[in-house]
């Protein structure tokens, strides 16, 4: 599963990490890619999945909403979303309590940053 704070704990352990090595210090991402990357560039890739769980994808559905068909095409409720516990690794569907906003709320901190 993806659990927001961990995830949010290490976007911004990447970037001050690159505060201190720097453009110059890269490392291969994602694993066996055969690309380089520096700490802030992987930072910003991680932090751009994190953030698409919430967004339209080319289908017009949120990956957040998973397989609630309500939820994506009503339109008294498709943009209002919820803030789950933690979400599922392959699809990004909410899962768990979903009124987690003291932790899966720090999205909005991503979308600033």
């Amino acid at each position: 599963p993806i659990w927001m704070p961990v995830n949010y704990l290490l976007i911004d352990s990447l970037l001050k990490f690159y505060e201190y090595f720097g453009v110059d210090y890269k490392i291969e991402y994602p694993t066996n890619s055969g690309q380089m990357l520096d700490l802030k560039e992987i930072a910003e890739s991680l932090k751009a999945r994190l953030v698409s769980i919430f967004e339209l994808n080319e289908q017009k559905r949120r990956p957040v909403w998973g397989k609630y068909e309500r939820f994506q095409t009503d339109e008294n409720f498709r943009d209002y979303l919820f803030f789950h516990e933690y979400f599922h690794g392959d699809t990004g569907a909410g899962l768990g309590a979903s009124h987690q906003t003291g932790w899966t709320g720090l999205v909005a901190d991503l979308l600033l940053g």
